[in-house]
């Protein structure tokens, strides 16, 4: 039997596990900086006070060093970091395998 390793949807959910982390990879809609991003949970994440029955939300801006162009990542997470919604203005989600190959190059 053959297991194929399932291409992970970037669109459903853009946050790979990594430890104790979340990992998310951004391109620059602009200039095409890409980022990688490592959101510790317990520490990056922000108590949702407006909304105990979603307890953990995100709120970052990222610039690169090509272009000033600011991306704003928001986002909020149930209780076991599932993502429950999520905005994202000045980039787009890109995967793990779309990251290394720009940064090879």
């Amino acid at each position: 039997m053959f297991f194929r390793k399932k291409k992970k949807n970037v669109n459903l959910n853009p946050f790979y596990k990594d430890g104790n982390c979340l990992v998310v990879y951004l391109k620059c809609e602009k200039c095409g900086e890409v980022f990688r991003s490592h959101l510790r949970k317990g520490y990056d994440f922000l108590i949702n006070y407006d909304n105990p029955n979603i307890p953990y939300k995100i709120e970052k801006i990222y610039v690169g060093s090509k272009c000033p162009n600011k991306i704003e990542l928001k986002a909020q997470f149930t209780g076991s970091y599932k993502p429950v919604s999520i905005e994202i203005n000045g980039a787009k989600f890109i995967s793990k395998e779309d990251f290394e190959k720009e940064v090879e190059e």
